[in-house]
């Protein structure tokens, strides 16, 4: 009797710990479960690390080649065209022939001087026939008078002479333009026939010295990769006739201040004030006559290092920038991933990546990119 007692309170024993453990494993698996189903209702995200280094910058902007050197030339007295020597886009040595003009009026003012010359000479005959007269009468005082009349003859014929000879020499430099120096006559506005209308009548520019075009560009991003006077870039260079741009080295020939831009800041209604650079780039190529559209592309990372993060990974409310950075902690049923907001300010940045500034992120710190729903500080994630 007391042995069968004891078999039954055993199995009475068993079977309570058999529906407490039966009890105990559905709870888990609820719990589990529960937890399983909650998780998949948590906000997904996609993560990246932030990285070390400088920032890829860039500088862009093109302009108008112009000759550092030209001369602008016309006739100096509106004189008519008569011969026209060289055409637009020639090139052309030092003293060629450009153009002749012509002036009737002129030639003709040189004539009558001549013929003034010639009286006076014929003048003077008569004064030193009177002179031989007075010589022959011994008239004393006739003498004297007509030795006077005569060296004031020779003054006067010297006189016309130096007039009439300044007077060929500037018609003769009048009437022919010649070029002032090797180049190319980049432009060409006289007509045969026609005096000038206002416009210089030829423009050489010295092509020996160079081209040079302006680009304008944000002060800071042009100290941050550290470009200076001096400096030698690519210039791409286009023409009219080329379908192709030519790549051609160009050297940094000035730095100045510029007007500064005002642009809109991010997120908001206020505006900012960007300072501005203007860089000044200097040509010397053989194949450059002036006016062809010249670029330039610097790419460059910065010379500054700091942490870099995608664009995408920053926002901005009224406290400013801010990132998501997704922070494990230890939970009842294992570590969760809870997204801490971490405010930064950023410094240089370009169409993908931005340097910020902070001392709550490092290398190893996951940044939250995307979430399937807004977050807010605090929030639960799971990392997809």
């Amino acid at each position: 009797m007391e042995l069968g007692k004891g078999l039954a309170d055993q199995r009475q024993k068993r079977i309570l710990q058999i529906v407490f453990m039966g009890f105990m494993g559905v709870l888990l698996l609820f719990t589990l479960f529960s937890n399983t189903l909650q998780s998949l209702t948590l906000p997904k995200v996609t993560t990246e690390q932030p990285k070390q280094g400088g920032i890829e910058l860039s500088i862009a902007g093109s302009g108008i080649l112009q000759p550092i050197a030209e001369a602008k030339l016309s006739s100096s007295n509106d004189w008519k065209a008569q011969q026209i020597y060289v055409k637009e886009g020639e090139r052309v040595k030092k003293g060629q022939k450009l153009i002749a003009y012509d002036n009737p009026t002129a030639r003709q003012e040189i004539e009558l001087e001549v013929t003034n010359l010639e009286k006076q000479r014929i003048e003077q005959q008569n004064l030193q026939d009177q002179f031989i007269q007075s010589s022959i009468g011994e008239d004393e005082l006739k003498l004297r008078s007509a030795k006077r009349e005569i060296e004031k003859g020779k003054l006067d014929i010297a006189a016309q002479e130096r007039k009439i000879n300044e007077m060929k020499k500037r018609l003769a430099k009048d009437q022919m333009l010649t070029a002032p120096f090797d180049g190319i006559v980049t432009k060409l506005n006289a007509v045969e026939g026609l005096a000038s209308a206002g416009e210089p009548d030829v423009i050489v520019s010295n092509s020996s010295q160079g081209y040079r075009f302006e680009v304008s560009a944000d002060a800071k991003r042009l100290s941050s990769i550290g470009i200076s006077v001096g400096k030698r870039i690519e210039v791409e260079v286009h023409t009219d006739k080329e379908q192709q741009a030519n790549v051609m080295e160009g050297v940094i020939e000035e730095i100045t201040n510029a007007e500064p831009m005002i642009e809109g800041a991010t997120g908001g209604t206020e505006t900012v004030t960007v300072p501005q650079k203007k860089i000044r780039i200097k040509l010397i190529n053989a194949k450059l006559k002036g006016g062809e559209q010249a670029r330039i592309n610097i790419e460059k990372s910065s010379l500054d290092q700091g942490l870099l993060v995608s664009n995408e990974a920053i926002h901005q409310d009224r406290e400013g920038m801010y990132v998501f950075v997704v922070d494990e902690q230890p939970g009842a049923l294992g570590n969760v991933f809870v997204a801490r907001k971490v405010n930064i300010k950023f410094g240089e940045r370009n169409d993908k990546e931005t340097m910020i500034q902070t001392d709550s992120i490092y290398e190893q710190d996951k940044i939250i990119l995307k979430s399937s729903e807004p977050l807010q500080d605090g929030n639960r994630v799971r990392l997809e």
